[in-house]
């Protein structure tokens, strides 16, 4: 057979290594597309000038660009086949990619547990991207629920990987050069600097977009993202297709401008959950809480940590869990990321 049906979970082995076709060379066409999908405003990703006042040579891709590039190209041998997408952690911007540069993916299975039911499984990849001079420019681990061939098949021994609950921050990867002394807030547009924020504030976006079908498909074409729940809608009992859940944290990350302008950067995913399904024609809506600060290294950066919420709008913002510690209804995302911001 020289067709592929995708992998199933009876079919990964903890260690296996997956080198995943096809590389993509990313030009700036893909900016443009970028910001025509999601509302992104971030000065150092829209301006070269801006970019050079920040001491780099030009401005390189959003960092969700590259996120959603590195994983569009995991998912025929890891998420064709998959019921959701479930979580990320350890996730890391290792250098910035810039237009020009030809991007590919590679995953180890770090980890394997069939469900109760015995028809589906969680599998955990580490899956690293890597330019043309094999260098890499993020890594992260991601957990995926995964459809059985057999539901007969024999369960294989559990693994559950040890994850670490954030990223250190002495750890965070900053761009050569990176100087925020010259930055321009007017520019930017807030005058919010690092230390304006306190640990335990939370921010409501205020801005709302409604996800429309015809966006979804056209971000999961351009990044490669086949996965079966997004284009097919007879793969699911309800006739829906599921919106690829990198669109609603892109979405989420524009919406976040508005509070956090000179978030500029982010340089490391902490962890993260896809917490309910999202579908065309919901109205997303987004707050954050501000979890801790950090010094960094480069003149005028600090890091920011963040939790990052994407709601559906009918739902009150600043509502995470209930007393059952379950998540309230009308929550989508629940995202912790460190974001590189002027001092």
């Amino acid at each position: 057979m020289k067709t592929n049906l995708g992998r199933f979970f009876e079919d990964y082995r903890v260690g296996e290594t997956i080198a995943h076709a096809v590389p993509r060379t990313i030009t700036m066409g893909e900016r443009a597309l970028y910001h025509m999908l999601y509302p992104a405003r971030h000065a150092l990703y829209s301006s070269d000038q801006f970019a050079q006042s920040c001491g780099l040579p030009f401005s390189p891709f959003d960092d969700m660009v590259v996120f959603h590039v590195v994983f569009g190209k995991t998912v025929p041998d890891i998420s064709l086949n998959a019921v959701a997408n479930l979580g990320y952690a350890e996730g890391r911007w290792l250098a910035p990619v810039w237009p020009g540069d030809t991007i590919r993916s590679q995953s180890e299975v770090i980890g394997l547990k069939q469900n109760s039911n015995g028809k589906t499984g969680v599998v955990w990849v580490r899956t690293t991207g890597f330019n043309q001079r094999d260098e890499a420019v993020m890594s992260y681990v991601r957990w995926v629920m995964v459809k059985k061939r057999d539901g007969d098949a024999d369960a294989p021994e559990t693994v559950l990987p040890e994850l670490a609950a954030t990223v250190a921050p002495d750890t965070l990867v900053l761009p050569k050069g990176l100087d925020f002394t010259a930055y321009d807030f007017a520019l930017a547009g807030e005058p919010h600097r690092w230390g304006d924020y306190a640990i335990g504030e939370k921010i409501d976006h205020v801005d709302r977009v409604t996800i429309e079908e015809a966006e979804h498909m056209l971000a999961t074409r351009l990044w490669q993202n086949t996965a079966k729940v997004h284009f097919d809608a007879t793969n699911r009992e309800d006739g829906k297709r599921l919106i690829y859940g990198g669109h609603v944290i892109s979405m989420a990350r524009a919406l976040s401008f508005n509070g956090l302008a000179n978030a500029q950067m982010v340089v490391a995913l902490n962890g993260g959950s896809h917490v309910a399904p999202c579908f065309a024609g919901d109205t997303i809506a987004a707050w954050s809480e501000v979890l801790d600060r950090a010094e960094t290294p480069a003149p005028g950066v600090g890091a920011i940590r963040l939790r990052l919420v994407a709601h559906r709008a009918e739902t009150a913002p600043f509502i995470l869990k209930g007393a059952d510690g379950k998540y309230a209804p009308g929550v989508l995302l629940d995202l912790d990321i460190w974001a590189l911001i002027a001092i």
